[in-house]
């Protein structure tokens, strides 16, 4: 029988997985070893980063297995089933990268990771009861389950247990900034929910809407790290700026995905944006540079009355055509390199060249 049972991160070295394989031999247990390179020469990646923190991202997960547990049953099972659901994990993975940016030794970013977790949690939570959204990840959305209420109180809950961990943290500035950003992201849904359907919306509100609603959590995750290292303000504001340039670009490159990508691939519908009637950028593009059929056909299929496979199919081929979803892959770049210049001067070694590689990933999923 051959089956790995264990890998290892070897700290300050060159992350590798090490697989154990062991085989009956001639009445003798004989082991064996596969090294691999967890970094693949060529599409950037995450795994760096992930190798770098794994350690730490133990402790996060032991925190948010604790405190996503109730004596009410379903508030677990629920919660769980999104927790559990695939997700990378990459904003409480920033604040533990970012602590580890600034030589952090101690262990307070483990429970604000975990309250980073469970305000992102509980906003897709209140986004897929918004959206009607059926999938999420591949799996099936908690509210398709267990219906729109459910979701909805579970959402508060973990909310709730957020907050409840900053408190434990005891830093009003902590406080201050998380509790900023999640008023911040609940008013970028509600200027989104606002602009639903508006084909008219300008590029500028749509920035200010994925600013709020996507980079607010990004922004903060990576701030408070500085916090808890005791950095002075200026650090502060880098890791905020490389946060929200990175939650920018990670939402610009979702919105070209919609068109791009697969089910499969993407973990949701494709085309989902695009039948719920969302104007994301690169629409806007595309309408602003279209003929007037081809804004006429994008005012029907924004009202919801053009939803068909073949209404997305030729949706798709206007925003080739008018270089909307290039455009749109063209500033998500801009914003990943704002991220990357914010790091200038902050740190150095593996840690630093993982969170370049994390802006690179973020936009690289669009190729």
């Amino acid at each position: 029988m051959a089956e790995p049972f264990c890998w290892l991160l070897p700290r300050g070295a060159t992350p590798v997985r090490l697989a154990f394989t062991a085989r009956a031999r001639h009445g003798a247990l004989v082991m064996t070893a596969t090294v691999t390179p967890l970094h693949r020469q060529g599409a950037p990646s995450l795994e760096p980063m992930m190798a770098l923190v794994a350690a730490d991202m133990n402790q996060v997960n032991a925190v948010i297995l604790d405190r996503m547990q109730s004596d009410v049953p379903l508030i677990p099972e629920l919660a769980g089933h999104l927790i559990a659901g695939g997700g990378k994990r990459m904003r409480p993975m920033l604040t533990l990268a970012c602590a580890r940016l600034l030589e952090y030794g101690g262990a307070r970013h483990h429970k604000l990771a975990a309250s980073v977790e469970f305000i992102h949690t509980a906003t897709l939570l209140h986004d897929d009861v918004v959206d009607g959204s059926g999938l999420r990840r591949g799996k099936r959305t908690a509210n398709v389950i267990w219906g729109n209420p459910a979701s909805v109180l579970v959402g508060d809950f973990l909310f709730s247990r957020a907050f409840e961990l900053m408190v434990e943290d005891g830093s009003l500035r902590v406080l201050r900034i998380l509790s900023n950003a999640s008023a911040v992201i609940a008013e970028g849904e509600v200027n989104q929910l606002t602009a639903q359907r508006r084909i008219d919306t300008p590029e500028e509100r749509y920035l200010d809407i994925i600013g709020a609603k996507t980079a607010a959590l990004f922004a903060a995750a990576c701030r408070i790290a500085a916090v808890v290292a005791e950095r002075e303000e200026a650090v502060e504001m880098a890791l905020d700026s490389y946060g929200r340039n990175l939650g920018i670009a990670f939402q610009l490159v979702d919105d070209a995905i919609d068109y791009l990508s697969d089910g499969a691939t993407m973990g949701k519908d494709t085309g989902d944006d695009f039948r719920d009637g969302k104007v994301t950028l690169p629409v806007i593009l595309a309408y602003a540079r279209g003929s007037a059929e081809d804004q006429a056909f994008w005012k029907d299929a924004i009202l919801g009355h053009r939803v068909s496979d073949e209404d997305l199919a030729h949706a798709t081929r206007l925003l080739r055509e008018t270089g909307a979803l290039d455009d749109t892959l063209a500033r998500a770049r801009h914003y990943g390199q704002r991220a990357i210049d914010a790091l200038a001067g902050i740190g150095a070694g593996q840690t630093r060249a993982a969170l370049v590689e994390a802006v690179e990933f973020a936009v690289a999923r669009a190729y």
